[in-house]
């Protein structure tokens, strides 16, 4: 079969349900379910904790049981399970109780998806990552697209079952044949490797973690207020979409030529690279308060988002053992894609009542650091080729 092609489905269909549910959930909540703003956040708080623990602690355990084909398939229909228990769901308690448990399935299949792939590089059966990876930010995109016409004509209660059909084809799709090395069960021996610690043992780990913590932690402002800040610059209500989805262009560009482009470049030339442009982004959008400059900023999504997590995925690739690959996913979704980000969210959310434009700033913060320790791994990683040289 063509592991490509497959790679590329699968990150495509999963994709598609995440442009759903990432930007319209909490709307869906409100305007479908009639519960206020300030307990529709309260859910979706809650929801990062459970998915943090979801991805720390069950993700990796039981993909030290379980192929990744199982898993994949496991984690569908626990998320297809879900979404129907929020459909009848008609008051606070029940939604939170029904949104806790898609959050504990559903987000899992990220990091269970970047696992796959980075299985099928490391066995030579995936030549281009960044390609397949591509196809998923295109189906966010298209999602968008789609549902801004369906909410447009029908309202909100269409949201809950764009999601259920949406998910019901992913796991349509993970039942068909999969590469053969994804239907392997983890060898006993494999099982017995270790610990979460274990993952510190190797050379640097715990440096380039610190990195993507920092610079994934960056965008909170932004996934939080972009919004409301873009409606704070009066940016044209029909635009404001298609300036968000910006961002979204630039990192399908950016993981479609990533292995062709960037493929000689070191691991720390690439995270110093993304630190360096997440800093230009937010020190633009703070000092230019404006549409234009705004909508340009959008493009650096390609380094401050997507370089970094390229850049991690080739780390992972080049120095995580096959079996180890799914506590190192488990970690990175958990510390840097979920329990970092609701912590800088609420310090964001503290600047951006003081003033919108200092949310933006204060995340310079992060990424700051962040490109300092990303030159210091990369001078660690030019002395470590040096030596081999000599």
């Amino acid at each position: 079969m063509n592991t490509q092609h497959w790679m590329s489905r699968q990150f495509f269909s999963f994709y598609i349900t995440w442009g759903i549910f990432l930007p319209y959930w909490t709307g869906w909540m409100i305007h479908a379910k009639g519960i206020t703003v300030s307990q529709a956040s309260l859910i979706m708080s809650l929801g990062l904790v459970a998915r943090g623990i979801a991805t720390l602690v069950a993700f990796p355990y039981f993909s030290g049981k379980f192929s990744s084909k199982t898993l994949l398939n496991v984690m569908a229909i626990g998320t297809l399970g879900a979404i129907v228990c929020c459909v009848p769901a008609d008051s606070f308690a029940s939604l939170l109780m029904a949104t806790l448990l898609l959050h504990f399935f559903y987000p899992t299949l990220m990091p269970a998806l970047d696992s796959a792939a980075g299985v099928l590089v490391q066995s030579n059966q995936l030549r281009d990552y960044g390609k397949s990876r591509s196809w998923g930010s295109i189906g966010f995109v298209v999602a968008g697209m789609i549902l801004t016409v369906f909410t447009g004509a029908f309202g909100d209660k269409v949201i809950v079952w764009a999601l259920l059909f949406g998910t019901l084809a992913f796991m349509g799709l993970g039942f068909m044949r999969a590469p053969d090395v994804l239907s392997e069960k983890p060898q006993r021996d494999q099982q017995k490797k270790g610990g979460m610690l274990k993952l510190f043992h190797i050379k640097h780990f715990g440096l380039v973690l610190i990195i993507v913590i920092l610079l994934q932690a960056a965008h909170a402002s932004y996934y939080s207020y972009g919004y409301i800040f873009l409606q704070e610059i009066h940016a044209p209500v029909y635009l404001i979409g298609v300036i968000i989805n910006i961002a979204v262009i630039a990192e399908i560009i950016f993981f479609f030529i990533a292995d062709r482009f960037f493929h000689q470049f070191s691991v720390g030339s690439l995270l110093a690279l993304a630190a360096f442009g997440s800093t230009v982004r937010w020190i633009a959008v703070f000092a230019f308060p404006n549409v234009i400059v705004f909508s340009i900023a959008q493009t650096l999504h390609a380094c401050s988002f997507a370089m970094g997590h390229y850049a991690f995925m080739k780390y992972l690739i080049q120095n995580i053992p096959h079996a180890q690959i799914p506590k190192a996913q488990g970690v990175y979704s958990a510390l840097a894609l979920s329990w970092s980000t609701a912590v800088l969210t609420i310090f964001g959310g503290f600047l951006y009542e003081i003033e919108p434009r200092y949310a933006f700033l204060g995340m310079i913060l992060c990424t700051i650091p962040s490109m300092v320790f990303a030159l210091v791994y990369r001078k660690v990683e030019y002395k470590k080729e040096s030596a081999v040289a000599i």
